[in-house]
């Protein structure tokens, strides 16, 4: 499984706000993760977290593309985060390879056709309103269970970007955690994970750092666990997707993912050694 590094070049991000969002630090942090073994890194300008107000597509800009054409110099593979065509445009001009839209296509249709204009990679994840909204309670109801809904809304998005010219080889699918979702459908949706291998495309799972992680390790009073010190637990996550087929995981610890995936790697390796001694 590939690892997907996060880079949020934002002031408002809930795991990192604020730590990455002058250019050279953003660039120094994508070193960092590169060096602890990230296979790609994701560059995102817009936080969108529950409640999250929307920057201007100037500062998105602003934000993400000096950053991305610094890690492409140097040979990084690199994704952008954005729902926005524009945005999207010149972070491929700027040398990125992955258009990582969060909204499937929803917030800008636009967005789909410059992702098959360029022949980029196109990551559609599962998604119904923007921050500010993406909790109502409206949001929340999965009439044929989370599993079964996510996975009709995500081939309907799937339609979308075919129809848009998106060739199949370059779609990527993703369930989005924590997108007008409950704890308890987040962990339906990575028990069911294997599901939506039925789609036909890579999948895609981003539970880094995330509330439901948060809410599992609560102290006794009820306060959630704060957002750095949930790595341990999404450790087992990122080798629960591994041994299920899923293509990368979107991490804020690339060093601790790819330690547990060397564990269960070396676990799994040594398994099969014995048995052909047997």
């Amino acid at each position: 499984m590939q690892v997907m590094g996060v880079v949020n070049v934002t002031p408002d991000s809930f795991s990192d706000g604020g730590r990455f969002v002058a250019t050279d630090d953003a660039v120094a942090h994508g070193h960092e993760l590169l060096a602890q073994g990230a296979d790609m890194l994701d560059i995102g300008g817009e936080s969108t977290r529950p409640g999250a107000t929307r920057p201007l597509v100037a500062e998105e800009l602003a934000r993400v593309v000096p950053v991305i054409e610094t890690l492409a110099q140097e040979g990084a593979t690199l994704s952008v985060d954005t729902m926005r065509p524009e945005v999207a445009e010149a972070a491929l001009r700027a040398g990125a390879r992955i258009i990582n839209d969060v909204s499937g296509g929803l917030a800008d249709p636009g967005i789909l056709e410059v992702a098959a204009d360029h022949e980029a990679t196109y990551v559609v994840m599962h998604w119904r309103a923007h921050g500010a909204e993406m909790q109502h309670e409206d949001h929340l109801v999965y009439a044929h269970g989370v599993v079964a809904t996510v996975k009709e809304e995500l081939e309907q998005r799937i339609e979308a970007a075919r129809a848009a010219g998106i060739q199949d080889d370059n779609i990527v699918v993703d369930p989005g955690l924590g997108f007008s979702k409950t704890a308890e459908d987040n962990w339906r949706l990575l028990a069911g994970v294997e599901e939506f291998h039925k789609l036909g495309f890579p999948v895609l799972v981003g539970a880094s750092r995330k509330t439901f992680l948060g809410r599992l390790l609560a102290s006794p009073d009820g306060t959630l666990r704060p957002v750095t010190e949930r790595e341990s637990a999404h450790d087992a996550i990122t080798v629960f997707l591994a041994q299920r087929g899923v293509w990368a995981t979107r991490v804020h610890d690339v060093r601790a993912a790819k330690d547990a995936l060397a564990v269960a790697q070396k676990l799994e390796m040594t398994g099969r050694s014995e048995e052909t001694i047997r």
